[in-house]
């Protein structure tokens, strides 16, 4: 009886070393992907949602393993780590794209999406959209999709009423030519700070105000140290789904759909939760006393009327044809849908 119990057990040894087996191999195609946000941010709530749909939807073949809140490296880490094949995705946004993919940065031009959600999402995902997406195909990268992550507005320590309120404001930007003709264009000045740099610059007055979408001016406390906040939606912060084209080539074609249709389905999901989290903050830089108002749409449209020459000019400068190739279908697609 010892003896069979011995079989047995070596039986049972057996059928569970062959389960890993299979187990390990049951996901032949397997993704690190990583990026900056936490788990409790839309980005990566709606890459988890993405991550069981692709794991679903191809039998447990292609697997996402997600690593949020910087864990593989910085913005230009990952995004290095995915041209070089060290890691197989990231989610970046365009902002930190500029220096890998000159033609992306046309999304630091002010007011470039429309205001109505279904018309920017139209522009997004029509000829325009997926042109931005191959400009990437000769840098290393395969861009699959965009997200929304939110819209920039401005935020002052002085009033911003009127337009010409701005005139003689200096506000911090990113490191940008676009930025800074976005501002000159109104008659303020910008300064490009590093983001850590911010709060206390806001609180010195080193620069008066800056622009960021409600959540961050909220989860970085910059409503602490200004007093006045314009909801002027003028930037889109827009994320882009980016694949290492060798991972992305080895996947069958009929995988490499599953995972563009899945960031598809859950991009509007992700733009709610956003949305939300816009409302959420708004409410607690309201409670804080800080004096919000809308953009009004005839100051928007002056504003863009001023500022889309120099930002265009500015971006054009560095896009060279590529860019202008760009510049013309989003113009021609911008007419169309913006009647």
């Amino acid at each position: 009886m010892k003896f069979f119990g011995r079989i047995v057990t070596f039986a049972l040894a057996l059928c569970l070393v062959a389960g890993g087996v299979v187990a390990a191999e049951a996901a032949k195609f397997e993704a690190r992907i990583g990026h900056l946000e936490s788990p409790l941010q839309p980005r990566h709530q709606g890459l988890e949602k993405v991550a069981a749909l692709v794991k679903e939807r191809t039998g447990g073949e292609v697997e996402f393993k997600l690593f949020p809140s910087s864990q593989l490296g910085n913005q230009r880490q990952m995004n290095e780590g995915v041209q070089f094949g060290t890691i197989e995705g990231t989610v970046s946004p365009a902002a930190f794209l500029g220096g890998f993919n000159p033609a992306v940065s046309i999304m630091d031009i002010p007011f470039l999406l429309p205001v109505d959600r279904a018309q920017a999402q139209e522009l997004r995902q029509g000829a325009f959209g997926k042109e931005v997406l191959k400009t990437f195909d000769s840098k290393g990268f395969k861009a699959i999709a965009t997200w929304p992550n939110g819209r920039k507005n401005f935020t002052s320590s002085k009033p911003l009423n009127t337009l010409a309120d701005y005139k003689g404001q200096s506000f911090r930007v990113m490191d940008s030519k676009i930025l800074i003709e976005q501002f000159a264009a109104i008659g303020a000045s910008a300064i490009a700070l590093p983001f850590g740099e911010l709060y206390t610059a806001l609180q010195n007055g080193v620069v008066d105000g800056e622009e960021n979408p409600l959540d961050t001016i909220q989860r970085m406390k910059f409503y602490e140290v200004q007093k006045y906040l314009v909801m002027s939606e003028h930037g889109a912060m827009e994320d882009y789904i980016l694949f290492n084209p060798m991972w992305w080539e080895s996947l069958p074609a009929n995988y490499q759909q599953i995972i563009i249709d899945a960031f598809l389905e859950v991009m509007p999901s992700v733009e709610l939760n956003k949305e939300q989290a816009q409302k959420d903050a708004l409410e607690v830089i309201k409670k804080a006393g800080v004096q919000a108002s809308p953009l009004s749409d005839a100051d928007r449209a002056e504003m863009r009327k001023l500022m889309y020459p120099r930002t265009k000019a500015a971006y054009l400068a560095r896009a060279g044809v590529t860019g202008q190739k760009l510049i013309d279908l989003y113009e021609k697609e911008y007419t169309k849908i913006v009647k």
